[in-house]
């Protein structure tokens, strides 16, 4: 069962409707004792950074979300979700994140470009992972972001964006995997991140589309 958390930080259906196109094995939690019946963990999120992380504290996720990552099973963040998974944030003010990946998430500030970020992008991957297999180097994808982040280990990069500097715009290591963009809106390379996700799962891929 592929579970994504309600933590109140935006809408929810886009991301459930977009894996419901490869499986029936989806569904929204509200109550963090959920998880650990989960075979994959989509964190999304819309606004702000700050907000999202109080509400994962104050909702008690934070604890089932590790004991979750470090079971071995699938982890996936989703913009601000995504933005979660570093050490902190300069939104707003500091705040601080789940610090899983070593970096820090900090503003555009280039008086030449747009903020937010907002459109279609290309992304250069910058090593093969099972996540994006099928896909092609230099896809585009949506985004609309007014913060990145600044990762301190490489390691974890699987793709990158430019937009008036080179920013990480997927992270996965091992189990975890994390875009800037929205997959869901993103069409068919897009739609193929949230194929792998389920065939990666096992979840059955039986329903009619």
């Amino acid at each position: 069962m592929i579970s994504i958390i309600d933590y109140g930080m935006g809408n929810l259906r886009s991301v459930v409707k977009a894996f419901e196109l490869y499986t029936p094995d989806v569904r929204i939690i509200n109550d963090p004792r959920d998880i650990e019946s989960s075979s994959a963990v989509v964190l999304p999120g819309d606004g702000a950074f700050g907000m999202a992380m109080q509400n994962l504290q104050d909702g008690g996720w934070v604890d089932p979300v590790f004991s979750y990552i470090n079971s071995g099973k699938i982890f996936v963040g989703i913009c601000v979700g995504y933005q979660l998974l570093f050490e902190s944030s300069e939104e707003f003010g500091y705040s601080k994140g789940l610090g899983l990946i070593p970096g820090n998430v900090k503003k555009f500030d280039y008086h030449d470009l747009k903020v937010p970020h907002m459109g279609w992008n290309n992304v250069k991957f910058t090593k093969p992972n099972p996540f994006i297999e099928g896909i092609d180097d230099n896809s585009y994808f949506y985004f609309i972001h007014t913060y990145y982040p600044e990762i301190k280990d490489i390691s974890w990069v699987c793709g990158e964006t430019e937009y008036g500097a080179l920013f990480s715009s997927i992270v996965c290591n091992d189990n975890v995997f994390g875009t800037q963009f929205h997959p869901e809106k993103s069409h068919k390379a897009g739609l193929k991140i949230i194929e792998n996700i389920v065939n990666l799962t096992g979840c059955d891929t039986t329903k009619e589309r």
